[in-house]
Parts: structure tokens; C-alpha cells; sequence
């Protein structure tokens, strides 16, 4: 397993499994990502909830994050990434399973405020990415190691 972060001595952290899309665009120029209100940029998805599946979780994030209904295709891969969120104050371990996905279309607005969707180049977002292991999962992709 890849990992990434540094795990400090002496410091609980907070377990916090994700899933995310890797999403192109139609000419495979681009890549889907979110940009929170404070700058950052993520792949669309997030934390699995109570006892959803990676399927469940990814199609619930595309509503939140972006208004779209997603098609759930194949697994790229996983990797582990030990942070500190500012935000919260507080240690994480983030377990990132990655996926390709399609958009099947518009299903109304994002129900979460203080994300936008943007496309960029796929190596520009590898560097804008603010998790290691979603770059990780870009770079795999654009190496064709899947």
C-alpha cells in the first residue's frame, strides 16, 4: 500500500476512509476536480457515511459536491495519507479508494455549498491537488499503471 504524510509518535489519529472519482472529460484532456471556498482543490468524492458502499458514497458525493449523477467504473487503486486538518485541529489518517468515473448528466444543484467544479489538465491538477494520495491516483492513471 502506498503512503503518504508523515505519521508523528504520539499523536491519535482519526481514521477516515474516502472515495474518490477520477473523472475526464470527453476528450480525456481534462480532469474533474473541486475547489473548496478556501483555495483547495480535491477530487470529487469524500468519507464513506454509516455503512455505505464505495458505489453508494461516490454517487451521493457527485450530487453534494457537483448536481451530477455518476456512472461508477473500474478501481484505479488505494493509498493512505497521514494530515493534519487546520480546519478541524485535528490528526487524520485518510484511506482513499479511487475510481474511474462518467457523468450521466445534471441532477439539480450541488446540495453542498463551497464547491465548485473545475477541469483542468490532469498533470496541473496532480500539482493543485492538496492529498498526496489523490495526486498519487492521477499520476497512476496518466503512467497507465491500472
Amino acid at each position: 500500500m502506498n503512503i503518504f504524510g508523515f505519521k508523528e509518535d504520539d499523536v491519535d489519529y482519526i481514521f477516515r476512509p474516502g472515495v474518490y472519482g477520477l473523472i475526464f472529460h470527453e476528450h480525456k484532456d481534462k480532469i474533474a476536480v473541486i475547489q473548496t471556498d478556501d483555495g483547495n482543490y480535491f477530487l470529487p468524492g469524500g468519507g464513506l457515511e454509516n455503512e455505505e458502499s464505495h458505489e453508494q458514497c461516490l454517487l451521493r458525493e457527485g450530487i453534494e459536491e457537483m448536481g451530477m449523477t455518476l456512472e461508477i467504473g473500474s478501481f484505479i487503486g488505494s493509498a493512505l495519507r497521514y494530515f493534519y486538518s487546520a480546519n478541524d485541529r485535528s490528526y487524520y489518517l485518510s484511506e482513499g479508494y479511487f475510481y474511474f468515473c462518467n457523468i450521466l448528466g445534471k441532477s439539480g444543484e450541488p446540495t453542498e455549498g463551497g464547491h465548485s467544479l473545475r477541469w483542468l489538465e490532469p498533470a496541473k491538477a496532480m500539482n493543485f491537488l492538496f492529498h498526496e494520495h489523490q495526486s498519487w491516483a492521477v499520476g497512476k492513471v496518466l503512467k497507465k499503471d491500472v
